[in-house]
């Protein structure tokens, strides 16, 4: 009898135990998606078969927690064609209400950005889309990968502006 009490209190502590760990890293607030922008894109160097470019990529963190960023992917459209991809393990955290700008290298075949040029022709906007994920270290309420879409235009430079182009 004695032992079949110890044995239930025993159970009874782990009982409370495992209930306050599950309380304690449950799932608590959920935590708004990081918001990403492009930036600025620069070509880097034109080889045989591809093109090398380095967008600027901004994270804004619109939660009162920082987040811990351990790399990304993406996949970059002119003109709703694809023009670019790329990944990045540039590890960064984002402070809790603020932003990051990641610069990003992106490749592209050189038959791409021809078309992407000529589309532009005599255009002084062309429309972008941005997609990709997130890949996220941090606590159990965050998820590990987060997708993320943007959109916009980008406003080419000028004869004399060089050779970088940012959004409008």
């Amino acid at each position: 009898m004695h032992r079949l009490r110890h044995s239930l209190s025993l159970s009874y502590l782990l009982l409370l135990g495992m209930l306050f760990l599950v309380g304690c890293v449950g799932p608590g607030k959920k935590l708004e998606p990081p918001r990403i922008t492009l930036t600025n894109i620069q070509v880097q160097e034109i080889r045989v078969f591809e093109s090398v470019l380095q967008i600027d990529l901004r994270v804004v963190n619109p939660n009162d927690v920082a987040i811990d960023i351990k790399g990304l992917d993406c996949e970059l459209e002119l003109n709703d064609k694809h023009f670019a991809s790329g990944v990045s393990n540039n590890r960064i955290k984002v402070s809790s209400f603020d932003t990051a700008v990641i610069p990003i290298t992106v490749y592209s075949s050189v038959l791409d950005l021809a078309k992407g040029l000529f589309d532009a022709g005599k255009k002084q906007m062309m429309k972008y889309k941005l997609k990709g994920r997130l890949h996220l270290g941090g606590g159990l309420s965050v998820p590990s990968v987060t997708p993320f879409e943007s959109e916009g235009e980008l406003s080419l430079p000028g004869p004399t502006s060089g050779s970088v182009v940012g959004p409008s």
